[in-house]
């Protein structure tokens, strides 16, 4: 399993909580991050497979897991 970044672990909780949420809103929720910081974030999970970014319109994007198929485990659930 690739090793994350604290700003990576806050996107990961976030969305644990809320299953899913507009990429402004976790920018909002991280105050003590910068939009760059989420954004880079966001981006290498997503282009690892590790979230999907998914456009719902003219600049907004709404970030989920991806749906776990039958007998893969989830993030959590790998040892570390």
């Amino acid at each position: 399993m690739a090793q994350h970044t604290p700003v990576e672990d806050q996107v990961i909780d976030l969305l644990h909580r809320a299953h899913t949420c507009d990429l402004e809103e976790v920018t909002r929720t991280c105050t003590k991050l910068t939009w760059n910081q989420v954004f880079l974030a966001v981006d290498r999970m997503s282009r690892s497979g590790e979230i999907l970014l998914m456009p719902r319109g003219r600049g907004i994007y709404t970030l989920t897991f991806p749906h776990r198929q039958e007998g893969r485990p989830d993030r959590r659930s790998l040892p570390s």
